[in-house]
């Protein structure tokens, strides 16, 4: 089944992809900042094994990552690796890129 919108994806189906086993000692506030026909804000947050999403914006995140919603739901449905994404410039990235590594193991995109 096809992820429509980012809502959808924060909503009910990033907490169904998370791993907990492989976010063992991980603490860390992502931003993601989409942009386009539909932008939003969101802040996920790992912590003790659990994962957290909800609208917003925080000061300072362990990890940011701006793009598209079109962009953000291509990476999302598995249409292009966020690997790809990082090298095109279609998804801009800031911050430690082997803690965003270990977030891909543990299910976060």
């Amino acid at each position: 089944m096809e992820i429509k919108t980012s809502q959808e994806f924060f909503e009910n189906i990033l907490s169904t992809k998370f791993n907990p086993e492989k976010a063992k000692g991980t603490d860390v506030v992502i931003q993601i900042n989409l942009t386009g026909n539909n932008p939003s804000d969101w802040v996920v947050t790992i912590k003790d094994q659990k994962i957290q999403s909800k609208r917003g914006i925080v000061i300072e995140p362990t990890l940011t990552l701006k793009t598209s919603e079109e962009n953000f739901l291509e990476l999302v449905n598995g249409k292009i690796s966020a690997e790809r994404a990082l090298l095109s410039g279609k998804v801009n990235f800031k911050g430690d890129i082997t803690t965003a590594l270990q977030l891909k193991a543990a299910g976060f995109l």
